[in-house]
């Protein structure tokens, strides 16, 4: 048998080599592995949380009967959304571009909830990225709906 484990490389000095072999591989493969899941799933839920509240925020605003009715609405709606993603509300800011406008240009423009108006909501929500610092705040998620109100609205 002893034979069998020189002509095999199994020698005495090479017991348990296996087991330091796998904690190396895992330290080196796996924990920078979970940590690239967490920080894709992280921007993902940002992703969805932006889309959802600027969706719920659209709908709020399109449906409310003035426009400060309607940006609370908005607001509220679009905190509840992000919050559903398990985001923090306070990395959520909510703002309105006119039409044909990108999200980029939002902040500038007010709805007045006129009959037939178009314009979007736009929510920029930060991402956070576990085991980052709090400062690091350049990582965003932009979604945008875009609210017509019914030509047909009374008042």
């Amino acid at each position: 048998m002893s034979w069998l484990r020189r002509r095999l490389g199994m020698v005495a000095e090479e017991r348990g080599s296996a087991l330091v072999e796998f904690v190396f591989i895992a330290l080196v493969v796996f924990v920078p592995l979970v940590y690239i899941v967490a920080g894709f799933s992280a921007v993902q839920r940002g992703v969805f949380a932006s889309q959802a509240a600027a969706r719920e925020a659209g709908r709020a605003m399109g449906t409310a009967p003035d426009p400060v009715t309607g940006h609370e609405r908005a607001l509220r709606a679009a905190q509840l959304a992000v919050e559903d993603q398990s985001v923090a509300a306070t990395d959520m800011r909510l703002a309105y571009a006119a039409a044909g406008s990108t999200c980029d240009a939002a902040g500038s423009y007010s709805p007045t909830l006129a009959p037939g108006e178009e314009f979007s909501v736009c929510i920029t929500v930060t991402v956070r990225i576990p085991l980052l610092p709090e400062f690091i705040d350049a990582n965003t998620a932009t979604g945008q709906f875009v609210v017509e109100r019914n030509r047909y609205v009374d008042g």
